[in-house]
């Protein structure tokens, strides 16, 4: 049973990873692998569960000793370990949900066009360091992807060349995505992880905002030294076919207006840690209360103005229709996979074998960062988290190991490692991260281009800042404790 669920698992995300060349969604395989993971699972859990501290306790409820052992493993199997599995993700998919359908309203409104507007400089260098600082910080406060498109719409009507234009793409992709490494609220990973309770805003700020900005910071000084003269401004500004989508809402909105909402949007995102830290909600709570205030504002803001078209008005309810659910029923689908190789013991068996055979925290998430250019990273965070538990003091003095288990406490180096290596080592290969697969489609950039002109320069800022976190972790941080 083990190795066929460990097979299904390997043909099923091969299956993922090779979306494009299939042309089939990679939801579709995401879900059909969930489902086949469960059904192994539960027709071989008799010969997993009884073994199991926390299945006796729960056959042993005395509302439960009339039931038939193969009727209390079916209960615990879908009554528990289901419900608890679907309980945590539902967290991470509303609050994506509430997150991704804010970020749209800002940018169907044209909030972000106050960013583009900014911008006056001609010269290439400065150009190239404002996108990757603009990048870099808005990505912690939006997930990368979205940043991606942002700032690549912004790049079309800076760079007419298309080899000048590819180059600085490839920065943003890096800037996208190491910005998102050191926010909870950045990147899927560290929201997976923030939320779980494996790391903390207090935590992942001030440990990886350097390594963060150092895996961008060196392959912009290697750029810009390449760089040369000023820039000629397109005529009129490249358009894309998703960008020409867009509803026309913002034409009517007066800049006072879309600020409003542009800072509206941003600080609800921007509020949700506080929120958590005021009242001990989850996440998605706050999403959803920032979310409350920009759907009431909207809807007193179309009744004031009576110079905007009905159909040209962008309500929530219209805006909620225009998020990506596929991407939505990924997640569902990829972490109940990932779930179902916990629940199955199969992920606490390849932790045991990494710690024999590497058994050191570093070495393992460097590994996790470079297959994360390869593999999806949530599935690997997902798997990582399945792998090892969030350590306290019990399980510490419990532990063969206390050294090594101290690395998984709550803000842990492991944790830690684990959003900047997930988050920072996707941008190797332009296929390695969302932010990088939506700038493939935008500018056309092909996978060889990337891997000759940028994964070097990815390399080189990632193990920089690699060094880094182990440098701080080690020595730095110690001095001050």
């Amino acid at each position: 049973m083990v190795i066929t669920m460990i097979v299904l698992f390997v043909v099923g995300y091969a299956a993922i990873a090779l979306e494009h060349m299939l042309k089939i969604n990679k939801a579709a395989f995401a879900l059909l692998l969930c489902v086949a993971l469960w059904i192994l699972y539960i027709l071989n859990a008799s010969s997993i569960l009884p073994a199991s501290g926390e299945f006796m306790t729960f056959a042993g409820d005395a509302a439960r000793e009339h039931l038939s052992l193969f009727d209390k493993i079916i209960a615990f199997v879908t009554e528990k370990q289901i419900i608890e599995h679907i309980g945590d993700i539902a967290e991470i998919l509303f609050f994506l949900i509430g997150a991704m359908t804010i970020v749209e309203l800002i940018d169907v409104h044209g909030g972000f066009s106050l960013i583009t507007d900014w911008i006056t400089t001609r010269n290439k260098k400065k150009l190239l360091w404002l996108l990757s600082i603009i990048t870099f910080f808005m990505s912690a406060v939006l997930d990368n992807m979205t940043t991606a498109i942002v700032m690549i719409m912004l790049l079309r009507k800076f760079i007419s060349n298309t080899g000048e234009r590819w180059l600085f793409a490839g920065i943003i992709v890096i800037a996208a995505n190491s910005g998102g490494a050191f926010s909870p609220i950045g990147d899927v990973t560290t929201i997976m992880l923030w939320i779980k309770g494996n790391i903390t805003t207090g935590g992942i700020l001030p440990s990886l905002i350097i390594p963060s900005l150092i895996s961008v910071i060196i392959p912009v000084l290697i750029v810009s030294r390449f760089l040369k003269g000023e820039f000629t401004r397109p005529i009129k500004a490249l358009e894309t076919e998703e960008h020409n989508n867009h509803l026309d809402t913002a034409k009517y909105l007066t800049r006072t207006e879309k600020k409003t909402i542009f800072i509206l949007g941003l600080g609800s995102l921007i509020f949700v840690p506080i929120f958590r830290a005021i009242t001990n909600l989850p996440p998605f709570m706050g999403v959803l209360f920032g979310l409350s205030l920009l759907w009431i504002y909207t809807e007193i803001l179309y009744q004031r103005k009576n110079n905007i078209p009905e159909h040209e008005k962008a309500r929530i309810t219209i805006i909620l229709g225009r998020i990506d659910i596929s991407t939505i029923l990924f997640f569902l689908g990829i972490l109940m996979s990932v779930a179902a190789l916990q629940c199955s013991g199969i992920l606490h068996d390849f932790s045991v074998l990494l710690a024999d055979k590497v058994g050191n925290v570093y070495a393992i998430n460097i590994l996790i960062g470079i297959l994360s250019s390869i593999i999806d990273n949530v599935p690997l965070v997902a798997g990582a988290m399945g792998m090892y538990p969030l350590a306290n003091d019990a399980i510490i003095s419990a532990a063969a190991d206390p050294v090594y288990m101290a690395n998984f406490v709550q803000d842990g180096p492991f944790w830690l490692f684990l959003a900047y290596c997930a988050g920072v080592g996707g941008s190797t290969l332009i296929i390695g991260s969302a932010a990088g697969v939506v700038t493939m489609g935008l500018e056309k950039i092909n996978f060889v281009w990337y891997f000759k002109k940028i994964t070097l320069l990815v390399l080189l800022g990632y193990l920089a800042g690699a060094a880094f976190f182990i440098f701080q972790e080690l020595w730095l941080f110690p001095l001050f404790r």
